[in-house]
């Protein structure tokens, strides 16, 4: 969430960065002006309100000892008066912050100054490219038909046990997703991040903390009863373990990486790009998040990035890394870098991972601060990235990997796996 001074202290600025997001923000930021002007002035008639009861009561009891009754009891009239007019300001005030902070969560986070311009995929940066010179064989085939034939996911199953979006892996299928997480975590956790087991069903302060609610609640599986949302990445609990927390300048940086299944109903998703793993309503991911002191968050996003290219080559997989344009990155983000693996089958590029930097976005709604050399009360950075997302992973891999003989697999991922091959 954005601040009010981020809006007011250069109102045309903020404007200008949030229509690199495809925002036409003049109209809200107005309000959000007039909002805040009159909840000043409330607040200010309510001190001078108070100011005046205090005064009218220390009035009333001097004039009380001095047996001036009915001076008194006018007095009495008059604070009687002042607490009316006082509730009456206390709500309207309460009314005018509501929706002052209504207005406010409609606005996205400020994009980045190196921000591509574009409204659209095709405006992203390639800032990155690394090719696969390897061919496959005449007859190669898309990663649902290779797990047909090898028995490893079975998508008609899914569909009978709960609906499309909803794969069952089976025999060395399960087996490869379950390498693949432990090979994601094994490698997080050596480079520093504290591996974290997080419930995969959030409350709405969770949701709102890390900015899925109000923007993306139409994507979100909703158990009514008792207001809760599964997951839709584990970033939402594991950046909630601070919420309203107050850290010390020492403390930075913090690193957390955790599993969980991630549950996105995808609403609108159709076509032949969603076919087998390329769009899912469960998937399973590895993540991993940093909350930073602000003025070395892009040092630690550009590690992040890193990081997780690292994984991506050590699983021998063509891949480009993008910086994502205005137009295409999320509500929350000030600068995204996509990877993204090259399918030879499909003949097209898969998203597997975005690494983001949110600045103090989040951190704002969730209230996670700390105390600088000063002690003066400050908000935190936070960041977040795929390390890895395993569904269009596990498919590049079949299919980028489908010898006469059978799988390949890469190197890296044959002590986790416990084979070679799937054949």
């Amino acid at each position: 969430m954005l601040t009010i001074k981020q809006l007011r202290d250069d109102r045309e600025a903020a404007i200008r960065r949030l229509a690199k997001k495809g925002v036409d923000a003049a109209s809200v930021i107005d309000k959000i002006e007039e909002l805040d002007d009159r909840r000043k002035a409330i607040q200010h008639e309510l001190d001078e309100s108070l100011a005046q009861q205090n005064q009218a009561a220390k009035q009333i009891g001097a004039l009380m000892g001095q047996g001036r009754r009915e001076e008194a009891e006018a007095k009495k009239a008059e604070v009687a008066a002042l607490k009316e007019r006082s509730n009456a300001l206390n709500a309207e005030f309460k009314e005018v912050s509501d929706a002052l902070q209504a207005a406010i969560v409609t606005l996205p986070n400020f994009p980045a100054d190196i921000v591509p311009e574009g409204k659209t995929a095709e405006d992203n940066l390639v800032v990155k490219l690394v090719e696969d010179h390897r061919t496959l064989p005449d007859n190669a085939l898309p990663h649902w038909e290779l797990a047909r034939k090898y028995d490893l996911i079975d998508f008609d199953l899914g569909v009978k046990l709960t609906g499309a979006g909803f794969p069952v892996y089976k025999g060395k299928g399960a087996r490869l997703q379950r390498a693949l997480i432990n090979f994601f975590l094994e490698h997080n956790t050596r480079a520093g991040y504290l591996e974290i087991e997080p419930p995969i069903m959030v409350n709405e302060a969770s949701g709102f903390g890390t900015g899925q609610l109000p923007d993306k609640e139409g994507q979100m599986y909703h158990a009514t009863v008792d207001n809760f949302y599964l997951v839709p990445t584990a970033e939402v609990p594991v950046t909630n373990i601070y919420r309203d927390v107050i850290l010390d300048e020492k403390d930075f940086p913090i690193k957390m990486t955790a599993y969980t299944p991630c549950f996105r109903r995808e609403a609108g998703s159709y076509g032949k790009d969603v076919r087998g793993l390329n769009r899912l309503h469960q998937f399973d991911k590895v993540e991993i998040v940093q909350l930073s002191l602000p003025e070395k968050s892009y040092e630690a996003l550009d590690g992040m990035v890193a990081h997780v290219e690292k994984l991506v080559q050590a699983l021998e997989l063509p891949y480009r890394i993008l910086r994502l344009c205005g137009g295409d990155m999320s509500f929350t983000s000030a600068l995204t870098y996509d990877f993204e693996v090259y399918s030879k089958a499909q003949k097209r590029w898969l998203e597997v991972s975005s690494v983001s930097n949110f600045e103090s976005f989040q951190a704002n709604r969730l209230k996670l601060r700390y105390k600088d050399a000063n002690k003066k009360t400050q908000l935190a950075h936070t960041l977040n990235g795929s390390s890895l997302a395993l569904p269009r992973i596990v498919a590049a891999l079949l299919e980028n990997n489908q010898t006469p003989e059978g799988i390949r697999i890469p190197e890296a991922l044959i002590p986790f796996t416990g084979f070679d091959l799937i054949k």
